[in-house]
C-alpha cells in the first residue's frame, strides 16, 4: 500500500472568500490569484507588520502586509467594476493584471517594513525586490504574470492602469489609510474609499475624479497629512524605528568583524554577507523570502544578553520599550546643542565615541501631503480637467502642497531623569 505524501494535497475549492474587518467578505477572483496567494513568497507577508513598530504607540497596530495586499486586491476589483460601468473598456486580462500587480506591490518589503532597507540590506529598495519576486513567480507560473509586471513597471500603453497602482490617489493609499486608521484607532484617517472609487473615471487615458467627488478628495488629502504626523511620523515611532535600525547596523558591524551572533540562517546570511543590488541573485531572493519579523525579534531578544554593550542596550530598549528620549523642532539643531548633549551623555555614561553615535543622533523627517507635479485631476461638468489644488474652493489644499520638514534629536533618558 502506497504512503500518501503530505505534498499530494487534495484538490481544494480555489474560489474562496475571506472575511476582512474593513470591507467584510472579499472574494478571490480566480484560481491563478488563489495560487499566488497560497505561494510561500506571499504567505510570508503574514509575518511582516504593516506599520513596523507603531504598535509601541498604538497597541492595535498589529495588522500585516498580508491584510493590506488582500484589501488592495478587493478595492481594485471595485475600481474596475466602476470604470466599466462608465464605458471604460478593461479586458479580463487587464483586470487580472491589475489585481495581481496590486496584490504583489509590497511583496518585497523586509522585516518590520522599512528597517532592513537602512541597515543590513543596502543599495536595493523594496520596490526592486518586489519586482524580483514578481519575475520569479512569473517563471513559476509560466509567464502568466507578464502583463501584470508590464503594468507594474509603467510600460503598458494604457497609462491609467499604472495610475491605479501608483499615483497620488492610487488603490494602495486608499487601503492603507483606511486600514491603518482602523487598527490604530486614529479616526482622522478614516477616508471614504468607496466614495472615491465611485467617483473615478478615465479621460484621455488618464485617471480622474469627477467633480462631485471633489470634497472626498479634499478629505483624503487632509486625512493623509493627519495620519503622517499623528501616526507614521509619530515621535515615539520615529525613535523606535531609529533604534531598530541601529540595532541591525551594530549587529552587521559586529558580524563583519567576525563576532558570533545568534540568529536564524536567513538573518545570518544578511548579517555576514554584503548584500546589494549587484549580488541580489535568485538564491538571495529565496533566502530573503525566509526572513521576516519573527527572525529579527527573536534575535533581538537573545542579543539582550550579548557581551557587546551597544548591541545589548539597544536591544533592551526595543524589547522593554525603554526608548531614547526624542526632541522634535521645526529648525535644525545647532552643532553647539548637539555637542552639549553628547558631552553630558559622555560625562554621565562614560561612553566611547563609537557608542555615542548609536545613542545620540539627529536627523530630519518630512512630508508633503499633496504634490502638484503629479496632480489629482478633477473632471468638471463642463468637460475640463483641473488640478485639485486649483479646483478646490478651500485654501487648505493649496497649503498642503508645501513640504513640511521637522528635525529631531535622540539621546538617553538619563539626561531628563537627573
Amino acid at each position: 500500500m502506497k504512503q500518501l505524501s503530505i505534498l499530494n494535497k487534495p484538490q481544494t475549492n480555489k474560489l474562496k472568500i475571506l472575511n476582512d474587518p474593513i470591507y467584510g467578505f472579499i472574494s478571490i477572483p480566480n484560481t491563478l490569484i488563489f495560487d499566488i496567494i497560497e505561494h510561500p513568497f506571499f504567505q510570508r507577508l503574514r509575518r511582516i507588520t504593516q506599520m513596523g513598530l507603531s504598535n509601541l504607540v498604538y497597541p492595535g497596530a498589529n495588522h500585516t502586509r498580508f491584510h493590506h495586499a488582500i484589501g488592495c486586491m478587493h478595492l481594485m476589483q471595485k475600481a474596475v467594476l466602476v470604470l466599466r460601468t462608465k464605458n471604460v473598456e478593461i479586458s479580463e486580462a487587464e483586470e487580472n493584471a491589475l489585481c495581481i500587480a496590486i496584490l504583489l506591490h509590497d511583496i518585497g518589503h523586509g522585516a518590520f517594513s522599512h528597517a532592513l532597507e537602512h541597515s543590513i540590506v543596502n543599495g536595493i529598495s523594496h520596490e526592486e525586490i518586489s519586482l524580483k519576486f514578481m519575475r520569479e513567480l512569473n517563471e513559476e507560473f509560466n509567464g502568466k504574470l507578464s502583463l501584470a509586471i508590464e503594468v507594474f513597471e509603467g510600460r503598458y500603453h494604457r497609462k491609467f492602469l499604472y495610475q491605479l497602482i501608483s499615483s497620488q490617489l492610487d488603490i494602495d493609499r486608499l487601503d492603507y489609510l483606511k486600514r491603518d486608521s482602523f487598527y490604530t484607532g486614529v479616526t482622522e484617517g478614516n477616508i471614504s474609499s468607496d466614495r472615491l472609487i465611485a467617483m473615478m473615471n478615465v479621460v484621455d487615458d488618464e485617471l480622474v475624479i469627477e467633480e462631485k467627488g471633489i470634497y472626498s478628495v479634499e478629505k483624503f488629502i487632509i486625512a493623509r497629512r493627519l495620519m503622517y504626523w499623528q501616526v507614521y511620523l509619530h515621535k515615539t515611532g520615529i525613535v523606535a524605528e531609529s533604534i531598530l535600525v541601529n540595532v541591525l547596523k551594530r549587529a552587521k558591524e559586529l558580524a563583519s568583524n567576525g563576532v558570533e551572533l545568534f540568529g536564524s540562517k536567513a538573518l545570518k546570511h544578511f548579517l555576514y554577507n554584503t548584500i546589494s543590488s549587484n549580488n541580489f541573485t535568485k538564491e538571495t531572493l529565496k533566502i530573503f523570502s525566509r526572513l521576516d519579523d519573527y527572525d529579527i525579534l527573536s534575535a533581538i531578544k537573545e542579543w539582550i544578553n550579548h557581551d557587546d554593550f551597544i548591541l545589548s542596550n539597544l536591544s533592551k530598549m526595543i524589547v522593554n520599550r525603554e526608548l531614547l528620549k526624542i526632541k522634535i523642532q521645526e529648525t535644525p539643531f545647532t552643532d553647539k546643542s548637539i555637542k552639549e548633549t553628547i558631552t553630558i551623555v559622555n560625562d554621565r555614561l562614560n561612553l566611547n565615541k563609537e557608542a555615542l553615535n548609536y545613542f545620540v543622533f539627529s536627523n530630519k523627517i518630512s512630508n508633503q501631503a499633496y504634490n502638484t507635479e503629479k496632480p489629482i485631476k478633477i473632471y468638471t461638468k463642463k468637460g475640463k480637467l483641473k488640478d485639485i489644488a486649483k479646483a478646490s474652493d478651500q485654501l487648505n489644499v493649496l497649503a498642503l502642497t508645501k513640504p513640511v520638514v521637522k528635525y529631531y534629536l535622540c539621546y538617553p533618558k538619563i539626561l531628563v531623569q537627573n
